[in-house]
């Protein structure tokens, strides 16, 4: 599955309805450890994107989205099981770090 990129507009409908377990980036373009994360993301969406879908929320361009689960600073990442919030992690993490995390939520 293809990493997908969500606003305000659709969170609800990409994260929110579905189920099963949603990675969802916070992030910016001008944000130097963003940029070290994506190829991260991109290499753990070729290994359990069958099972996991990641969805990028540009902070910039999706504030509300961004206020609402009070991300203060960029990279977040909140996982998402069955629609509601069940982890988060802030900063460059490793790829290993993140599939422990969805590990918990299977």
């Amino acid at each position: 599955m293809a990493i997908v990129n969500v606003t305000d507009q659709n969170f609800g409908t990409e994260v929110e309805t579905g189920e099963g377990t949603v990675l969802v980036d916070f992030w910016a373009p001008w944000c130097g450890p963003c940029k070290m994360l994506a190829p991260i993301l991109d290499e753990l969406d070729g290994e359990v994107g069958e099972k996991v879908k990641i969805a990028k929320v540009n902070v910039d361009d999706n504030p509300e989205t961004a206020s609402r689960f009070g991300v203060m600073s960029i990279p977040t990442m909140i996982f998402f099981k069955d629609g509601q919030p069940v982890d988060k992690l802030i900063g460059v993490n490793s790829k290993e770090a993140l599939k422990g995390v969805l590990a918990k939520h299977e």
